[in-house]
């Protein structure tokens, strides 16, 4: 099954969920609907599609706008030898998703470094919460608005027992 004829199965299978499709350094690009995020992943990652590896999760922040975040997954195809990044908008008064958990074991830590970094929630997560900060961290460092010069508040070192 050659790239377009690929892609065309994918847009005809996930047609609700579809906002875009399109081509960018050689990889096709989905743009899913939010609300359909965790199903549209579990087509592809079954049969005849195959996506069966979660390659990486990452965030962009574009700081404007009503689409605020944008949540960046690179699949992969074993038996095709084929990326698919899809993408997905998230609003800034509520940003948060479905968690991928249960679909791939990555997705854990993956879902857990954008969620500190970013702010962005994983519904469904089964144990969100920081991964590169403390838990007294303020704030999300690579959002946009974030303060370069914000003091952190300092967390009491333990006696030694």
């Amino acid at each position: 099954m050659g790239n377009e004829t690929l892609i065309e199965a994918i847009r005809t299978k996930l047609a609700a969920a579809v906002e875009s499709v399109s081509e960018s350094l050689g990889d096709q690009v989905l743009t899913v609907r939010p609300g359909s995020l965790r199903s549209a992943m579990a087509a592809l990652r079954e049969g005849p599609f195959d996506y069966a590896v979660l390659l990486d999760l990452t965030c962009v922040d574009y700081a404007a706008g009503e689409g605020r975040f944008e949540l960046v997954y690179h699949l992969y195809s074993m038996s095709r030898n084929t990326r698919l990044r899809l993408k997905v908008s998230v609003p800034a008064a509520d940003p948060a998703v479905d968690s991928l958990n249960g679909l791939w074991k990555n997705a854990d830590w993956l879902e857990r470094e954008v969620f500190d970094m970013f702010g962005v929630r994983f519904d469904g997560h089964p144990y969100l919460r920081r991964l590169l900060t403390y838990e007294g961290f303020e704030g999300h460092p690579l959002r946009k608005s974030y303060p370069w010069r914000l003091a952190q508040p300092r967390i009491p070192m333990k006696d030694k027992a």
